[in-house]
């Protein structure tokens, strides 16, 4: 499906599946759990979901004689630490825009984890005092604006890479990398659980598995606190994507399926039980997963489990998307862990 689109190699290939035996057991033993190491992708900047992205839009950046990759994100984004250390790899400068989504008062907040990697390589980061839109922000368009008054040749990239016209390949990538291995497993999984905020992860999944009728096995956990916006931007970029890879079919409503009700108390805050479902992971797997993506989704899928939304026997791939070194920025919050 992607054969005719350019790729910068940005990953080590293929990420591992590994199976969650100690949490599947936890849960009651009836679902076996596997996750998708995603974070695991890659030797640039402790890697992530971005990247799978980035491989296929760097191409149009170099083609563009850009010298600089403009992108936005909050203060902890994992995207924009994901494009310093691709900036840095290819040779290029890097401006990142760092809006104030996170409603999060922690005394480090904006001096570690993934801002200070950015920092570290060389980003030119400015914190802007605006809150969470998954929407294109007009700080992203003036950052752009100012780097052509000062002579320089920005390249846009928006907040996740998600509406970037190319930006739901990566993760067609992904489920046809998947059906590989499950090739080599011996085994097709039954349902693939996945976060959601700006969406194009989800939406190059739906796409990559509409290929063999799985795209409504795809589970999106809402982690935006606007599902509602965060569902039409997904099939938004889906229908899209579907059109680039020349899909062959249609891509409705009802193939994307986005679950709320685990984003709370708002984007970026954790609640007691995504803090919970961090520790278990940590505890049962020493998998690190962070408070605003993946302890959401985590504490999403054991929620699921637990209520019995999984048939018994089913075969669920939990996609860990990276985004470890947020978890910095809550130390006050798991300072006893």
């Amino acid at each position: 499906m992607l054969k005719k689109f350019e790729r910068y190699p940005l990953t080590f290939g293929p990420t591992p599946i590994e199976k969650l035996d100690r949490l599947g057991k936890h849960l009651g033993g009836k679902v076996e759990i596997y996750a998708k190491r995603e974070d695991c992708n890659s030797g640039l900047a402790l890697g992530g979901n971005k990247l799978r992205k980035l491989e296929y839009i760097i191409p149009a950046a170099i083609a563009s004689k850009a010298d600089t990759l403009v992108s936005i994100g909050g203060v902890q984004s994992n995207h924009t630490r994901m494009v310093a250390a691709v900036a840095a790899k290819i040779g290029m400068k890097c401006v990142l825009v760092q809006e104030s989504w996170v409603p999060h008062e922690d005394a480090v907040y904006d001096r570690v984890g993934n801002i200070l990697l950015s920092r570290i390589m060389g980003a030119e980061v400015r914190l802007v005092d605006e809150g969470f839109d998954i929407g294109i922000r007009g700080s992203w368009e003036a950052a752009l604006d100012e780097v052509k008054s000062r002579g320089g040749r920005p390249y846009a990239i928006p907040a996740g890479a998600s509406v970037h016209t190319l930006g739901g390949l990566g993760y067609v990538g992904f489920a046809e990398e998947v059906r590989a291995q499950e090739k080599q497993l011996g085994f097709a999984f039954d349902y693939i659980v996945v976060c959601t905020v700006t969406g194009s992860t989800q939406a190059g999944m739906v796409v990559g598995f509409a290929r063999d009728g799985r795209q409504r096995n795809v589970i999106g956990i809402d982690a935006s606190a606007t599902p509602a916006q965060a569902k039409a931007q997904v099939l938004k970029i889906a229908r899209h994507t579907a059109t680039l890879v020349e899909l062959g079919k249609e891509i409705d409503g009802d193939d994307v399926l986005l679950l709320e009700g685990y984003a709370y108390p708002s984007y970026g805050i954790p609640s007691e039980e995504t803090k919970e479902a961090i520790r278990l992971c940590a505890r049962l797997e020493g998998m690190i997963i962070d408070p605003v993506y993946e302890g959401k989704s985590m504490q999403g899928m054991v929620n699921l489990v637990q209520k019995g939304f999984f048939p018994e026997g089913s075969k669920v791939l939990y996609a860990h998307l990276g985004g470890g070194p947020a978890i910095n920025g809550y130390s006050y919050t798991f300072r006893n862990g």
